[in-house]
């Protein structure tokens, strides 16, 4: 029968552990703000069941004090030896000492589960702060990454082929036919068309229908509206240096997201530098030309803004 080396049980304690040590710091923000809120409510419990026994546990305080007041003012000028002043100082020093350490007692364990209690919250905060910043960290070397692609894309294909491939826009040739109006013969034509396939070009596309406030069933002014409004989004994008997509959303009548709260556009920081909504693009052909009152819109935002105001 083989024994069990030292190495081998080690091994297999580690790996029995990795994973539910690994849950528990993963897990640690919200246990610790649990504990926390337990812990504050905990403590203020502890220190109003205190209150509740402070006079009986003075008692014999009070008697001391009343005693050492008493016998000191009972003390005439003729006699100073019976009760001195020193004597008096040193013995109200010592009971007010006791009191302290009445007090101690009573309140010690409601302040340290109070202290505790907070420190768990004041950690939370803390490990929650270390991972926004790396998930910030993250998320740049990400959009740094894409604005080069896109730079890229654009150095070798176009500004149009990088539209075409952000807004998930596909070109087809299909073909038509056409009539000679002098001779009536049907002539068959090819021509490329963009097309939108799939799911919505980004996760910031927004589609501005009967959905928003601002929408109305009249095509010319849904068309007018939104250039309008993308006009002062440009305006205030200048003006302000920066502009969130929820406050575009707010004009045109949009849910506001979380997404939202924290990207936008900022004025002079190596985007687009304007603010385009998305309608000038062949797959809202139908919107622009008034055939459809409803259009699908999406944003040329520069990505997460909030570190970068």
């Amino acid at each position: 029968m083989n024994l069990l080396k030292i190495s081998d049980v080690k091994a297999l304690a580690v790996s029995k552990l990795s994973r539910p040590v690994m849950m528990l710091v993963k897990n640690s923000p919200e246990i610790l703000i649990v504990a926390g809120i337990t812990g504050v409510v905990v403590a203020t419990v502890m220190a109003c069941r205190a209150t509740l026994k402070v006079n009986e546990v003075l008692a014999d305080n009070d008697d001391d004090l009343n005693n050492i007041h008493h016998v000191h003012e009972t003390v005439t000028p003729t006699e100073p030896e019976r009760y001195s002043e020193e004597d008096y100082q040193r013995d109200l020093a010592i009971t007010y000492v006791k009191r302290a350490m009445i007090f101690l007692k009573l309140y010690g364990p409601s302040i340290v589960v109070g202290v505790l209690s907070i420190a768990a919250i004041v950690g939370s905060h803390h490990i929650l702060s270390r991972r926004y910043v790396g998930v910030m960290a993250a998320y740049n070397v990400l959009a740094a990454a894409f604005t080069k692609y896109r730079k890229r894309v654009v150095e070798e294909l176009g500004e149009e082929k990088d539209l075409q491939f952000r807004r998930g826009v596909h070109r087809e040739v299909i073909e038509g036919e056409v009539v000679n109006e002098k001779t009536g013969k049907i002539k068959k034509v090819k021509k490329e068309v963009d097309t939108f396939k799939g799911s919505p070009p980004s996760e910031y596309a927004k589609f501005f229908d009967e959905g928003s406030i601002k929408w109305t069933k009249n095509a010319d002014y849904n068309l007018s509206f939104l250039g309008i409004q993308q006009q002062f989004s440009n305006d205030l994008l200048k003006s302000h240096g920066h502009l969130f997509l929820n406050e575009v959303y707010d004009m045109l009548g949009l849910p506001r997201t979380s997404a939202g709260a924290v990207v936008g556009w900022v004025f002079n920081a190596g985007g687009d530098d304007y603010v385009d909504f998305g309608i000038y693009t062949p797959i809202n052909a139908d919107f622009v030309n008034g055939y459809e009152r409803s259009i699908l819109l999406d944003f040329n935002v520069d990505g997460l803004i909030w570190d970068m105001i």
